[in-house]
């Protein structure tokens, strides 16, 4: 095997139909669309879910539940992550960043008491578990609430 002798499988590369280009294409002239109607404009065709008049499937479906636009999210640390950290850290938002724990804070961190905690850590974040909040503090670390 050579480089210069190097090939794509065979079928693996189709030419692009060029439309429009002339009777002897076969896709010259109309290109394809055929004769007239919404469907050969440019620009025709119908917007999505349209169902020729029908009342369109999301119509029929009913609607549940409520969405509240002023929802909070928190990104969620759990106990057993902050084992990383040295002992007596002050552990906050941006060294969680830094850490790679957290993409982004969205509107505050919560930790939440999954695994356990072995160190003793200065933990500052919006919210924190009830169970978090226990054994962060029987593990001799202190909590801010920020």
């Amino acid at each position: 095997m050579k480089l210069h002798t190097l090939q794509p499988a065979e079928g693996s590369r189709k030419t692009r139909n060029r439309v429009g280009r002339g009777q002897g294409s076969g896709n010259g002239k109309t290109s394809g669309r055929g004769q007239k109607g919404q469907k050969a404009r440019s620009g025709g065709g119908v917007r999505l879910g349209f169902e020729g008049g029908q009342i369109p499937l999301f119509r029929r479906l009913p609607k549940r539940g409520f969405q509240n636009i002023n929802r909070k999210e928190y990104a969620i640390v759990n106990l057993e992550t902050l084992n990383r950290f040295e002992e007596g850290t002050t552990v906050t938002p941006a060294l969680l960043m830094e850490a790679g724990i957290i993409k982004n804070e969205l509107s505050g961190i919560k930790i939440l008491g999954e695994g356990q905690l072995e160190r003793k850590l200065t933990v500052q974040a919006a919210k924190f578990s009830k169970s978090a909040e226990e054994a962060i503090t029987a593990a001799g670390g202190s909590i801010e609430v920020i």
